[in-house]
């Protein structure tokens, strides 16, 4: 996706957590899209190893999983980035978080992966992001991978912006 073509799309596609498209406008898609493969595929720009960084957006993306673990879904949207709030009304973060957690069950494990520091595709969402993956065990789907992506804000506090379950 070109910047310019990132620059237009709406804000509602910030992103929602992410299970499937179905019901998603286009435009929702490709910001998710983009989203997704910094999270997923690593297409974000690399940025280095960036220790403090890479610390600080795990101890971040740590604290926002117990939220979302807790069901404190107005909790994790409210401490999220604004990039995910502006995405997403609070009711509508509550109905996508269900829809994606209740599947899954409670977490009953979660191990660090990998942390990687990422740069945005252009201004608007220029990060740095850390893209933090966990191996999970869940309830009732067994392991999963879940990808949490905290950006850097303008405040020096690091925000979740994505949160993936594949």
């Amino acid at each position: 996706m070109t910047c310019q073509a990132a620059t237009t799309l709406p804000r509602k596609a910030a992103l929602l957590a992410h299970r499937s498209e179905h019901g998603v406008a286009p435009a929702t898609r490709a910001r998710a899209a983009w989203l997704s493969g910094i999270s997923l595929a690593g297409l974000g720009r690399l940025l280095g190893p960036h220790p403090a960084w890479e610390r600080r957006a795990a101890e971040a993306a740590r604290h926002w999983l117990r939220l979302v673990d807790e069901g404190r879904n107005a909790a994790s949207w409210r401490t999220a980035s604004p990039l995910l709030r502006e995405g997403a009304e609070p009711t509508e973060w509550e109905t996508a978080m269900r829809s994606v957690r209740a599947p899954l069950g409670r977490c009953l494990s979660r191990r660090l992966r990998s942390h990687v520091a990422v740069d945005g595709p252009c201004e608007e969402l220029q990060g740095p992001y850390v893209v933090v993956r966990y191996d999970s065990v869940f309830e009732h789907l067994g392991r999963r991978i879940e990808t949490v992506t905290p950006v850097l804000g303008t405040d020096g506090c690091w925000r979740v912006a994505a949160y993936f379950v594949g």
